[in-house]
């Protein structure tokens, strides 16, 4: 399994300059973001397993990001609620199902309720659940080593310990034993 940390956002581009969160309810990509994505998925292409899907948080700069990919390497995409980023700032602010089934129309997004992002206290207890169910829904995938994963920091540096920048590509087997911090 790849996770990709969705490409820079238009909250990253300001708060990396600024330090300040700007407000942005679920920001869309960059341009720069977009190339991020276009570059990582292009060595994707030479993946030595064949990837055959995108899984995607429902946040837009992620679902952008599998967009991408998924044009690039013509995979199918489909959106894993327990992969959003841990809510935090004004950018984790998500966008009803309604809205994004109008905007993505060839998209399911059924199986997530109208408001499906929690409130912007989001515990570490709370994501390291998210990230316990994730790992075990995803290692009962038969495909799991040929699945692509558009996520965010936050989760990405929870399930694996490791801080991903904009479009990095992290492999992870959910077959393995994770170390759990403790603190949030």
């Amino acid at each position: 399994m790849i996770l990709i940390r969705h490409g820079q956002s238009e909250f990253n581009a300001h708060h990396d300059r600024t330090g300040r969160d700007p407000g942005i309810p679920d920001p869309r990509l960059t341009s720069l973001g977009r190339r991020q994505v276009t570059d990582a998925a292009t060595r994707l292409k030479d993946h030595p397993t064949p990837l055959k899907r995108v899984l995607t948080s429902p946040y837009t700069r992620a679902i952008e990001t599998a967009e991408i990919v998924a044009r690039i390497l013509d995979l199918p995409i489909e959106v894993e609620p327990l992969v959003h980023e841990r809510a935090f700032y004004q950018c984790d602010i998500g966008s009803p199902r309604s809205h994004l089934a109008q905007t993505w129309p060839a998209l399911a997004f059924e199986h997530l309720p109208e408001k499906w992002w929690p409130d912007l206290d989001e515990t570490h207890e709370q994501v390291e659940e998210r990230c316990v169910n994730f790992q075990a829904r995803a290692a009962a995938m038969p495909d799991w080593p040929h699945v692509v994963v558009a996520s965010h920091w936050a989760f990405i540096l929870q399930l694996t310990g490791h801080s991903a920048q904009n479009a990095e590509l992290v492999p992870f087997d959910p077959t393995r034993p994770r170390r759990v911090s403790k603190t949030g």
